[in-house]
């Protein structure tokens, strides 16, 4: 679990050195909310690229108990018929987390089509119930209604 913290401020403090050395120009003019969007994928698709790489290493996923028993998302999974429990699943939580974070970054760094992959992404997790469909809520909201799509004037 501290694992994924750790990372998460690597990442972030990679960013801050890239933006100071100019190796890097982030889009300073975005709104706040373009911010709390990327803090939310973050924490969000940050988790699930951690969670499932660590499910593909160690065998399960990290549960808030500690008995490994999976969350509501993992009845709906199995109700389309995918085992929760394997290696597709445990990469699709991987690739979806890492694809959802880079669009994000691609939102950041001001990529004319970012805008519509992280809502894309957010639309395609809310499965992940219940901490993944709150968020990707929020982060549907924002991208609606206080950022504005390409050529959206």
């Amino acid at each position: 679990m501290y694992l994924y913290w750790i990372l998460a401020a690597c990442v972030v403090i990679l960013s801050l050195a890239l933006h100071l050395t100019g190796m890097v120009e982030f889009d300073t003019g975005l709104p706040w909310t373009a911010w709390l969007v990327a803090g939310l994928v973050l924490l969000s698709g940050g988790w699930m690229a951690f969670d499932g790489g660590r499910a593909l290493v160690v065998g399960s996923y990290v549960s808030p108990d500690g008995s490994g028993r999976l969350g509501p998302w993992a009845a709906l999974v199995s109700a389309v018929g995918i085992d929760p429990l394997s290696t597709l699943m445990k990469c699709v939580f991987i690739a979806y987390g890492s694809a959802y974070v880079a669009s994000t970054m691609a939102l950041l760094l001001g990529f004319p089509s970012a805008w519509w992959f992280v809502v894309a992404i957010a639309m395609l997790g809310l499965w992940y119930v219940p901490f993944g469909t709150v968020i990707n809520l929020i982060v549907l909201l924002l991208m609606m209604l206080t950022l504005r799509p390409p050529g959206a004037g």
